[in-house]
């Protein structure tokens, strides 16, 4: 099934259009944006401008257009703030059904809040009954959610976006210290009630999404450390870096703003206002840094709809952590064998868990030790002689979600060295990483090229294995019921990456219950 969703925003409509694969699992073959401003002077006139009237229309019917062409089994479209309160909302929206014959949804607050969480909770990896306050800063609202993995606990929208901001300013210009307190004062009456449910709910974790968050994030990041991100989602940006971003861009004109790297000439008339409320949010929440995310409205749109209509989708095996369903998603797509790289991962787990005491190495570490063992073949679709290449080709192209740049960065090297070749300098990519992350590679590879060999037969009949550890050497038992020679055989000619990483000789038994 091929569906679009078309999110008629107060700054922006968006479409994206996917293929559904399995229950709470999609692809998105396009994503496209329009910055219409359908809310500019609406919150002062109660009306759509008529520019904005002209290019809401022209966007949203090319949009459909573009869907037909894409042969899009359905297109599901919902319409926010600007149109909720605008006098002329409802005839924009029936011109809209006229040229396209497509019903817009006018969506309350409570319902955005709703599906953004939904979107929010499919691309961030909550931990198990962790609770976390979801923020999204509109054109015309601002949308507050708590909610976990199972359930949303309080969610509610505030008459507070930057183009609402704008009006009540009058003009694009700095703004000083008595104008920024009005503002603060202005946004802490608005917002104090929606903070104190969502204390009260409780939360451990602020994420935000949107393009005002998301370009805030971004540009704060940009700023501190100089480089832009691969993916801005699952990143954490610091309270402080926010505050120093917003005393920069209060004081600038709009023409000085965009010069700011990570900052389009598109926002540059209300970004200034949209970063003193991030922070002021984050202060009455007491927290110190917020998790960006870059899934919205429209994917909570699909996975809405996904839902409804469950009975008419395949069924996937359930996996509750989002990236465990990411992985399971990718290999599901490209043909590889899940069975045999779960327990291959096990394998490769059990070997990381028994020599931590010689490599010193973490939690984040083991996961991407995880997931490389989880996705290492899924290049074979591509290419069976250079897999381990075409398996690191893959993800990147395909960034699934719930996973950091670094998480990336990290599996991609390790599924890249887990066979054939050892990590080199030579190999530019490679050369880029930082010592700790090269040994990190190092290590991981290693353990992962054993593991990969223990289950050689692709049988899974080696189900454990233990370590004994010397000052020299390191001796690993596989232990299973049946024939284990070739898992031993195959484990033992892979041993030299892990043996130069740790600084040990390893010897490869096995011990069969038969």
């Amino acid at each position: 099934m091929k569906l679009a969703a078309i999110d008629i925003g107060t700054n922006s409509i968006h479409m994206i259009v996917v293929n559904v694969l399995q229950r709470r699992n999609f692809e998105v073959v396009e994503r496209v944006k329009e910055m219409a401003k359908l809310g500019v002077g609406v919150f002062a006139t109660n009306r759509l401008s008529d520019r904005a009237y002209k290019i809401g229309l022209d966007t949203i019917e090319r949009y459909v257009q573009l869907a037909d062409q894409l042969g899009v089994d359905e297109i599901i479209t919902a319409a926010t703030s600007a149109t909720r309160e605008a006098q002329n909302g409802e005839a924009f929206l029936k011109e809209v059904y006229q040229r396209t014959k497509i019903r817009p949804r006018i969506i309350s607050g409570k319902e955005e809040a709703r599906l953004i969480f939904l979107a929010v909770r499919n691309a961030i990896a909550l931990e198990e009954n962790e609770n976390a306050l979801v923020f999204d800063i509109g054109g015309g609202s601002t949308e507050a959610v708590v909610g976990n993995r199972e359930n949303i606990l309080f969610g509610t929208s505030m008459k507070l976006g930057v183009l609402r901001l704008l009006d009540m300013f009058e003009n694009k210009n700095a703004i000083g210290k008595e104008a920024r307190g009005v503002l603060e004062s202005h946004i802490q009456f608005l917002a104090q009630g929606a903070i104190d449910s969502a204390k009260q709910a409780g939360f451990t974790r602020v994420i935000g999404t949107s393009g005002t968050i998301r370009t805030l994030g971004e540009a704060a990041y940009i700023e501190k450390h100089s480089t832009s991100l691969q993916s801005v989602n699952a990143e954490v940006v610091p309270k402080e870096d926010l505050e120093a971003l917003t005393s920069r861009l209060i004081d600038l004109k709009p023409e000085k703003r965009e010069k700011i790297e990570g900052i389009s000439s598109k926002r540059t008339d209300a970004i200034h206002l949209g970063s003193v409320l991030l922070v002021q949010l984050l202060k009455m929440a007491e927290m110190t840094e917020i998790t960006l995310c870059d899934a919205s409205l429209r994917e909570g749109m699909i996975l809405d709809y996904i839902e409804r209509h469950s009975q008419n989708i395949d069924a996937f095996p359930k996996h509750t952590d989002l990236r465990h369903r990411k992985a399971a998603q990718l290999a599901h797509k490209y043909n590889s064998d899940w069975e045999s790289n779960t327990h291959i991962a096990s394998l490769a787990q059990q070997l990381f868990d028994q020599t931590q005491e010689i490599h010193q190495l973490g939690h984040l570490e083991k996961e991407v030790l995880e997931y490389a063992a989880l996705l290492h073949d899924i290049g074979e679709y591509l290419s069976l002689k250079a897999y381990h290449k075409s398996s690191r080709y893959i993800l990147k192209r395909e960034d699934p979600r719930g996973f950091t740049d670094e998480e990336m960065r990290l599996i991609g090297h390790v599924i890249r060295y887990h066979r054939k070749s050892h990590p080199k300098n030579k190999h530019k990519k490679f050369r880029k990483l930082s010592k700790s992350e090269q040994q990190t590679v190092w290590v991981l590879s290693g353990l992962l090229r054993i593991a990969v060999g223990l289950d050689r037969a692709k049988d899974q009949q080696i189900e454990r294995v233990s370590c004994q550890l010397s000052a020299d050497k390191i001796e690993i038992q596989a232990n299973g019921a049946g024939e284990l020679d070739i898992g031993v055989w195959a484990a033992s000619s892979e041993r030299q990456v892990l043996e130069q990483a740790l600084g040990r000789d390893i010897a490869v038994t096995a011990e069969s219950q038969n």
